[in-house]
C-alpha cells in the first residue's frame, strides 16, 4: 500500500487570529466632534492616533467610525415591492432633486412621508431608507438640500465642506417647499409627515416650526429649536434621543419644558446606551440594531398613526 509523499513530521501552523481594534467612547465622541462641529481630518485623526497608540492603529479604527457606503443595503434598488425614481421638483427659488418611492402594490391615497438625509447628502444609505418607509405603506420622498450647490458629490469628505456652506435659512425654505410638493401630491391624502436623523433631525424639528401644513415629525437625535420658535409648531413630534449623546441631550429639558407650555403633542425616548447616529447601521461602530429596530417600530406605528 502507499501513502501520500510529505514530510515526516508535518505540522500544521495556525495563523494569529487578528485582533479586532477596541473602539471607545472617548473615539466615538470624537468622530462625532469632527462630522458636525470641526469638520477638520486631520485634528481629529490626530486626536484618534492618540487614543488609539497609533497612527496605524487609528487608519484601522476610522473606517469602523464612519458610515460604510459598501454596506449592503435592507431593501436593494431593485426590489420589486417598491417603485422609485429620481424626480425634480419647485423649491424656494429653484429646482429641489429628490429620491420618490411608492409601494408596488399600493392602493388608493396614501400619506406622504419626508426622509431627511444627515449630513453626508442624499446618499445610498437614506434612498435604502425612503425605500423602507415606502414599504411600510407610505410615499416616501428624500429630497437632496444639496440641490441649491448641484447636488450630493459621491465624496463624503466633498460633502461634509460643501455643507459648510449650506444657507439654514434655504434650506428651511427647500423644506416647506418640500412639504407643499407633497400635499398636493396626486397620490397623497394631503397629510405629511416628516423623519430625520442627525443634521436631519434638527432640520426635522426647524421644518416643524416653518411648515404649519406638517402634520407629524420624527426627529432621531436632532439639534432642538429655539425656544421663542417652538409656539410655532403645529406637528405632532416624536423625538428619539441616544442616552450618549451628551452633545444634543444637552437641550431636552428645555426642549420639553417650552413644548409643556405651548400644549404641543410630543413624545420622547431615550435609548440608554445607545450612540449618537445609532439608527445608521452602515456605521459598525455606532448602528446598536436593539434601539434601532424598537425607535424604527415606534415611528412607523406613529406615521401610521398622523397620516391614516
Amino acid at each position: 500500500m502507499t501513502t501520500p509523499a510529505g514530510p515526516a513530521n508535518s505540522h500544521e501552523i495556525a495563523e494569529p487570529a487578528i485582533a479586532k481594534p477596541v473602539i471607545t467612547q472617548a473615539m466615538i465622541d470624537a468622530y462625532d466632534e469632527y462630522t458636525h462641529l470641526t469638520l477638520d481630518r486631520r485634528r481629529f485623526m490626530e486626536q484618534l492616533s492618540r487614543l488609539a497608540g497609533s497612527g496605524a492603529a487609528a487608519a484601522a479604527i476610522a473606517p469602523l467610525l464612519a458610515a460604510d457606503t459598501a454596506q449592503a443595503a435592507i431593501v436593494a434598488e431593485d426590489d420589486p415591492r417598491v417603485k422609485a425614481e429620481n424626480v425634480t421638483y419647485p423649491g424656494s427659488g429653484g429646482e429641489m432633486k429628490g429620491y420618490l418611492v411608492k409601494p408596488a402594490d399600493g392602493t388608493g391615497k396614501l400619506g406622504p412621508v419626508i426622509v431627511v438625509h444627515e449630513n453626508r447628502g442624499l446618499n445610498q444609505h437614506i434612498r435604502d431608507v425612503a425605500r423602507r418607509v415606502a414599504l411600510e405603506g407610505f410615499i416616501a420622498l428624500a429630497p437632496d438640500f444639496m440641490s441649491p450647490l448641484g447636488g450630493t458629490p459621491s465624496d463624503e469628505d466633498k460633502v461634509r465642506e460643501l455643507f459648510a456652506t449650506l444657507d439654514p435659512a434655504q434650506v428651511a425654505a427647500n423644506a416647506v417647499a418640500t412639504v407643499a410638493y407633497l400635499k398636493g401630491y396626486t397620490d397623497g391624502n394631503g397629510k405629511v409627515g416628516a423623519v430625520g436623523f442627525c443634521w436631519c433631525g434638527g432640520t426635522v424639528n426647524t421644518l416643524a416650526v416653518n411648515a404649519p401644513d406638517l402634520t407629524a415629525a420624527v426627529a432621531y437625535y436632532g439639534m432642538q429649536p429655539k425656544a421663542d420658535d417652538v409656539p410655532k409648531i403645529k406637528a405632532a413630534l416624536l423625538l428619539h434621543y441616544a442616552g450618549l449623546d451628551t452633545r444634543i441631550n444637552a437641550g431636552i429639558d428645555a426642549f420639553k419644558k417650552e413644548l409643556d407650555a405651548a400644549g404641543k403633542e410630543y413624545t420622547v425616548y431615550i435609548y440608554e446606551g445607545a450612540n449618537h447616529a445609532f439608527n445608521n447601521d452602515t456605521s459598525a461602530a455606532r448602528y446598536d440594531k436593539k434601539a434601532a429596530d424598537l425607535a424604527w417600530g415606534r415611528t412607523i406605528a406613529f406615521l401610521k398613526e398622523k397620516l391614516a
